[in-house]
């Protein structure tokens, strides 16, 4: 991987990492809740050379809208003055991955994202596999239904644990770092949000 300036808005951190052939060079990472508008382009500014980069990685979602389009745009801005690509992730397997690698003997997870309208986001992974299935965004009834014994691990396991309170989970939010440990495949993604669900406002009726 060549010197990739990595951006990540898509749930309440707001978080940047520069990554080179698998090593984290630096990193910023900041719990804003909704202020990644303001926080993002100072963060990157921090990173040394201003975060300047041979390659982009932005985080697509599913997430919060209005983080989601805050890091494309940011994104789409500074490939297009720095003259270099953008490429796209999902939070999903970032945080899989991330998972994975702080416990060798865990085989199987379930990533569990805040989704709004009180549902989550919920994907399942193996580790030699990857993804098992398309992401959903579920009631927390029937994201706990689908976990069959594997690990919860997210910011949106909360909801499970509320029903469940002896529910094996593991709170994490999406890491611009972790990016590093994504597979080739995982990191190339068209710059577009995805969104998971419709939007909350709606057109107003002619």
């Amino acid at each position: 991987m060549p010197r990739t300036l990595v951006i990540e808005t898509a749930a309440s951190a707001c978080s940047v990492a520069l990554i080179e052939q698998g090593t984290v060079l630096a990193q910023r990472h900041e719990v804003v809740g909704r202020g990644h508008a303001e926080r993002l382009i100072p963060m990157i500014t921090e990173l040394p050379e201003g975060g300047r980069a041979e390659h982009i990685l932005v985080d697509c979602g599913p997430g919060s809208f209005t983080g989601i389009r805050v890091g494309i745009a940011a994104a789409r801005g500074l490939g297009l003055g720095w003259g270099v690509p953008v490429a796209g992730f999902s939070a999903l397997p970032l945080v899989a991955a991330a998972g994975f690698a702080a416990d060798a003997d865990l085989h199987q997870l379930a990533v569990v994202l805040e989704g709004g309208h009180g549902e989550v986001f919920v994907q399942h992974f193996d580790r030699a596999a990857g993804a098992v299935g398309a992401f959903a965004s579920l009631k927390p009834d029937a994201a706990l239904a689908s976990l069959n014994g594997r690990l919860a691990i997210g910011n949106g396991v909360r909801h499970l644990v509320a029903m469940e309170p002896t529910l094996q989970v593991c709170e994490a939010l999406p890491r611009a770092a972790d990016a590093a440990l994504l597979a080739p495949a995982d990191r190339t993604l068209a710059a577009r949000p995805i969104y998971g669900r419709a939007p909350d406002a709606k057109p107003i009726a002619q």
